[in-house]
């Protein structure tokens, strides 16, 4: 299926052909969640974890789930091509109602959308990436992937405005994540990533990097990182499903060690590659 169609609410349309309502509380309130699923080769990555994710937040925000696995995977992989990596982005919100009303509507049907787009290798990769600290300014259930993210963009914006390419928020002196991503340090020669909780989105490919440095005998731990520590750290990394491992070489205008991608992350970076290819 060609790009430029969309999957809504049980119907395959032309993406200028699809149309909601101005009463959905997805455009009125910010009312629902979203996933982002990476497509490797045609072969959709870690698609189970990615559903138990989007299951969780729909159960967070108290939205029945329109959909079992099997009939997600069967609207999603008529988009699927076997010749490029693609990114399957998933939007459920709580449906359209007759009125403007905080109070959840009874008995309206959630939306659904589905959209795919080609992905291209992330530039940032190679060079690596400058990032600002910004203090974590957002609401407290993080690890609900909703679609109000209007904090997230301010403060990604924030880092844009100042010639970074990330923000690394930061809550009461300890990191939390990105503005869109997930964060990994090198500290005294361990991995290092912020546990998970309400304040961090539980990051797919987060879990893989973490999975695949402790069965390559790669310490690496999951435990609070102060501002003070991530700026002694001799590497820095961001992680996500579309940018997958990002190298940061400079953080609040100080570059970390020598200002390059450094060796572990040029080692977990190839071990990651050569996963993503072990499952196609």
């Amino acid at each position: 299926m060609q790009n430029k169609s969309v999957y809504l609410n049980g119907a395959y349309v032309p993406l200028n052909e699809a149309k909601i309502s101005v009463l959905d509380r997805g455009f009125l309130f910010g009312d629902g969640i979203y996933e982002v699923i990476p497509v490797y080769n045609g072969q959709l990555f870690h698609f189970q974890q990615h559903m138990e994710r989007m299951e969780l937040s729909l159960a967070g925000i108290r939205l029945a789930n329109p959909h079992d696995r099997v009939q997600w995977l069967n609207i999603i992989m008529p988009f699927l091509d076997s010749g490029q990596d693609q990114s399957v982005y998933v939007q459920i919100t709580r449906g359209a109602a007759e009125k403007r009303d905080h109070a959840f509507p009874k008995n309206i049907a959630p939306t659904v959308f589905v959209m795919c787009s080609e992905v291209l290798p992330y530039e940032g990769k190679y060079t690596g990436i400058r990032a600002i600290s910004v203090d974590d300014s957002r609401w407290g259930l993080c690890n609900i992937k909703a679609i109000t993210l209007l904090a997230n963009i301010l403060l990604r914006q924030t880092a844009i405005d100042q010639g970074c390419a990330e923000a690394i928020l930061v809550k009461d002196g300890y990191v939390t994540e990105g503005a869109a991503s997930n964060v990994f340090a090198v500290i005294d020669g361990i991995v290092v990533t912020p546990p998970k909780g309400n304040d961090i989105l539980p990051g797919i490919t987060r879990d893989v990097i973490v999975k695949i440095a402790q069965e390559h005998g790669i310490p690496c731990t999951e435990e609070v990182i102060s501002l003070d520590a991530l700026a002694i750290a001799s590497e820095i990394w961001i992680t996500s499903s579309m940018r997958e491992l990002v190298p940061v070489v400079e953080l609040d205008y100080r570059p970390i060690a020598d200002g390059k991608p450094g060796p572990v992350f040029q080692m977990l970076d190839q071990l990651f590659q050569n996963y993503k290819q072990s499952l196609v």
